[in-house]
């Protein structure tokens, strides 16, 4: 294909019958999906499933981050038409990646709805496919983490965000995206001496023996020296790599319900993930896009990229067996 083929391209996301290739339909036409990827529910032969889940119950400041995989997609409709910058490969073009659709849930039940995403994500990985997560607060990690670690085991967790998550909260009937992390620690799913959180600038009493290579160090080392050390940290074991938006400087990312200044630079965070090609990846979600209060549209166009470097991080693992 090529970009004439914009003419009479449209609606790939039901249209399309090969689930690998790039995509040349006309940007701000046609029906959205993640990449341009085609809509499925059947993952019979897909290596890679992308999922929304528009989940906002606990957020401590600005509401909307239910809105952030609508958001995502409608974004990523810019990138379809290259290879990714820069990688070297066309993952598109290797691996068939479908958009799953977003995680259906009764948002009355709120207690339920935890249960519910695990199954989700554990049907993904059930498959055979990896996962790849559109959110959502970051409450959400939590249950794909548990889904991770039935498969895979302890994970070695690589975060990016402005706030540590590991706040002490031992009721684990709350629902809360400030304390997932303490629990996921406290559960056993992950591997703390081998994982590692980036960009952090607000206090924590308590690390749990998470690594953490906070904002100021990111500015201080540079992206290379951060990539080289995350990398020395989680060695070769399972991974799984969450990145909350709010990593990013509200200057970058003004859509989000807990801006923190002080914070990444978009080059930076774009460095620092290709600088983790080699890393055993899972799996990965991007949260905490919210694009009411972004009228720009950057947050989610960040988003929207964060997410397809998570998905050339995971083909390159598949890629290298």
């Amino acid at each position: 294909m090529a970009l004439e083929d914009a003419k009479t391209e449209v609606d790939g996301a039901f249209t399309r019958t090969d689930r690998r290739g790039l995509s040349y339909e006309n940007a701000f036409g046609g029906a959205v999906s993640f990449l341009r990827r085609a809509y499925t529910k059947d993952l019979t032969g897909a290596d890679l499933a992308v999922t929304g889940v528009p989940f906002d119950q606990a957020v401590t400041h600005r509401t909307g981050t239910r809105f952030g995989p609508r958001a995502i997609r409608e974004a990523s409709t810019l990138q379809p038409y290259d290879p990714p910058y820069g990688w070297g490969f066309d993952p598109l073009g290797e691996f068939s990646v479908v958009d799953y659709g977003d995680l259906a849930f009764d948002y009355a039940k709120t207690s339920e709805f935890p249960a519910a995403l695990k199954r989700h994500i554990g049907g993904i990985l059930d498959a055979g496919c990896g996962s790849l997560v559109l959110g959502g607060d970051h409450s959400i990690t939590l249950p794909i983490l548990e889904a991770h670690a039935e498969r895979f085991g302890p994970l070695r967790v690589i975060t990016f965000d402005a706030h540590s998550d590991l706040w002490a909260d031992d009721d684990f009937e709350r629902i809360d995206h400030g304390t997932f992390y303490y629990k996921a620690v406290k559960k056993g799913l992950v591997d703390p001496a081998h994982s590692v959180q980036i960009g952090i600038r607000t206090e924590c009493e308590d690390y749990l023996g998470v690594n953490v290579i906070d904002a100021p160090a990111v500015h201080q080392m540079g992206p290379a020296a951060v990539a080289a050390r995350v990398k020395e940290i989680v060695g070769d074991g399972p991974c799984y790599l969450t990145f909350d938006i709010d990593a990013l400087d509200p200057a970058f990312a003004p859509g989000t319900g807990t801006p923190v200044w002080g914070g990444l630079a978009s080059w930076q965070a774009a460095a620092i993930l290709r600088g983790l090609a080699g890393i055993r990846l899972t799996g990965g979600d991007v949260v905490e896009v919210s694009p009411p209060y972004d009228s720009t549209g950057a947050t989610a166009i960040a988003g929207a990229h964060v997410a397809m470097e998570i998905l050339c991080l995971w083909a390159w693992t598949r890629r290298k067996g």
